[in-house]
């Protein structure tokens, strides 16, 4: 769960100046586990940040960090003891009120782990694990999903269901919901791959192909399309219901749960919005295609020399091919 915002911007507002020397003001907040905690401010510029010490944990020179819209991780020595820091900046230009929540869910996410026995290495990980899902998360505009993307999670977030339903252990299933992170497919899970559509149209089943390599399997087969066909109606489920009913389908191990939280920010949807998406749905049906032979697609393989390039229209009802069930997917997948 995450931190009261009032932990961090009371202390931020005390230690607000406008010192024209570099460095740092930080005063202690509760620890998360062996992990000590700072709320701070970096001078000149009097930018609030979140100071974190892993004083038993070295992190490597060569390592990349976070570095999103609107916040920096840089490496810190606040008080110039030499210890591990960790320093969570809000930049100039990023909402104090987004970042406020940032440093509120990132530091919870420490609580979780620290509760759960999880030692300082690993605690790490999971710093900069949240701070990574933040960082897709702002680069993809930090707002509430649009209808057609929320249309769409619900459509991944049902196969996920299902591959777990299924008997797919679900730290394989929520490790292969790559969609989130910009993958050519939505899961990438087994030998093969899955791209899902959804839709409400009552009339064809409209789908946008986003790039010649997300119906290519080239690089990963088998590949399967799958149709997700919801209905909105005022009896259904609404996507935050879509997510706690997935949630209860993971097992106790506080990583998975962690890892899908993750995947979940890094998909634009953030826990804190659940009031903003009202609408509800049911699911209609589900189509699983195999997408060899002459199925209907661009890829760079098809299309004529010089394009580089393409998103495109397909309307899977006109797709004549043999509906496969998820089961015999799976087993081609080599998952089951």
């Amino acid at each position: 769960m995450a931190r009261p915002s009032s932990e961090f911007l009371l202390a931020w507002d005390s230690l607000s100046g406008s010192a024209q020397e570099s460095g740092w003001r930080s005063i202690p907040i509760a620890a998360a586990g062996s992990i000590v905690l700072h709320a701070g401010r970096r001078f000149p510029g009097n930018e609030e940040a979140l100071l974190a010490e892993f004083a038993t944990t070295n992190i490597l020179v060569a390592e990349s960090l976070p570095d999103g819209k609107g916040f920096s991780v840089e490496r810190a020595d606040p008080h110039g003891d030499g210890k591990t820091w960790l320093a969570l900046t809000r930049k100039d230009s990023g909402s104090l009120d987004l970042f406020t929540s940032m440093a509120c869910d990132v530091v919870g996410a420490l609580d979780v782990a620290a509760d759960d026995g999880h030692n300082e290495p690993r605690c790490l990980r999971v710093f900069l694990g949240r701070v990574r899902a933040w960082q897709e998360f702002m680069r993809k505009g930090a707002q509430t999903l649009s209808p057609e993307a929320e249309i769409r999670l619900i459509g991944e977030l049902s196969l996920l269901a299902a591959l777990i339903t299924s008997g797919v252990p679900p730290h394989i299933a929520v490790e292969g919901w790559v969609g989130p992170q910009d993958a050519f497919q939505d899961f990438e899970i087994g030998t093969g791959a899955m791209e899902v559509k959804s839709t409400i149209s009552t009339i064809g089943f409209p789908a946008r192909v986003g790039s010649l390599e997300q119906l290519d399997n080239s690089a990963r087969q088998p590949l399967f399309l799958v149709g997700v066909r919801l209905k909105q109606t005022t009896l259904g489920r609404n996507l935050p219901d879509f997510v706690d009913s997935l949630r209860s389908l993971l097992n106790d191990e506080i990583q998975v749960h962690e890892l899908f939280s993750n995947r979940l920010l890094a998909a634009a949807y953030f826990d804190a919005h659940a009031n903003r998406y009202p609408r509800r749905f049911e699911l209609c049906s589900t189509r699983v295609l195999e997408i060899v032979g002459e199925f209907p697609r661009m890829t760079h393989a098809t299309v004529p020399m010089g394009i580089t390039r393409a998103t495109y229209d397909l309307d899977l009802d006109k797709i004549h091919g043999e509906n496969i069930d998820l089961s015999s997917a799976l087993k081609k997948l080599g998952v089951l």
